[in-house]
C-alpha cells in the first residue's frame, strides 16, 4: 500500500479539450506494453481502489505525447478511449494542455520532463514495485526526498538528474519521495520495457 494516499490525484491545472479517441492502430504497441506491465503487477490498482502507474509514447518531434488517462490503473485492459494526447505544458505555471476522450495522467508532468529534455526518447513508463524501488534507491539516479509526484518540482528534479547524472545511459530512476515509484524510458517502447524487466528480474 502506498504511503502517499493521494496517488492518482491530479496536482496540475489542466486545459483539457475533449476530442475523439486516437485510432486504435496508433496505440497498438503502447497498449500491448500496458497489458504486459499490468500482468506483471507493475501497474494496476491497490485493494482500496487507488490506481497506480502510467505509460506514454512520443507523438511528434515537438514533444507531444500519448499517455494513459487519469485513474485508468483500475482497468485490466484499456481501449483507445483510455488514452489522451498531451499537446504542451507550462511548468512554471503548473499548467498542462491535453486533448482526447480522457484527462491526462496525474504523472504527465514527469513524462513531459523526460521528453522535453531528450528528443531521442520515444517512450516513458511509470510503475510501482516495492522491491525494485528498495533495490534501486540511490543505486540509480534518485529524485530528491520531499518532492511529491505530479508537481513542477518533481519535473525539475527529473531534469536535474537527466543533466547531471548518468541517467540517459541507465534509463531508469526512482522517486525517493514517492515510495514504490519507478520510471524508465528509451528510444523505443521495447527499450523502455526491457529496462524495467531487467530490474524486475533482479529482485525475483
Amino acid at each position: 500500500m502506498p504511503n502517499n494516499m493521494e496517488e492518482g490525484y491530479i496536482k496540475f491545472r489542466a486545459e483539457w479539450l475533449r476530442k475523439p479517441a486516437l485510432p486504435a492502430s496508433t496505440l497498438m504497441e503502447l497498449n500491448q506494453w500496458r497489458d504486459r506491465l499490468y500482468g506483471l503487477g507493475l501497474l494496476g490498482a491497490y485493494p482500496n481502489g487507488i490506481g497506480f502507474g502510467n505509460i506514454s509514447q512520443r507523438w511528434n518531434p515537438e514533444g507531444q505525447f500519448i499517455i494513459s488517462g487519469s485513474t485508468t490503473g483500475n482497468f485490466k485492459q484499456l481501449s483507445a478511449e483510455h488514452y489522451t494526447l498531451v499537446t504542451s505544458i507550462e511548468l512554471d505555471q503548473n499548467l498542462l494542455h491535453c486533448e482526447g476522450p480522457i484527462i491526462a495522467s496525474s504523472e504527465s508532468m514527469s513524462h513531459a520532463a523526460v521528453y522535453g529534455e531528450y528528443p531521442w526518447v520515444k517512450a516513458v513508463f511509470h510503475v510501482h514495485h516495492q522491491q525494485i524501488w528498495e533495490n534501486l534507491l540511490h543505486k540509480v539516479p534518485t529524485t530528491t526526498m520531499g518532492i511529491t509526484y505530479g508537481t513542477p518540482e518533481m519535473a525539475y528534479s527529473i531534469v536535474q538528474l537527466l543533466r547531471e547524472t548518468d541517467l540517459p545511459e541507465q534509463r531508469i530512476f526512482v522517486m525517493e519521495g514517492h515510495p514504490e515509484g519507478i520510471f524508465s524510458f528509451g528510444k523505443t517502447l521495447q527499450d523502455a520495457g526491457e529496462v524495467l524487466l531487467m530490474a524486475l528480474a533482479a529482485v525475483q
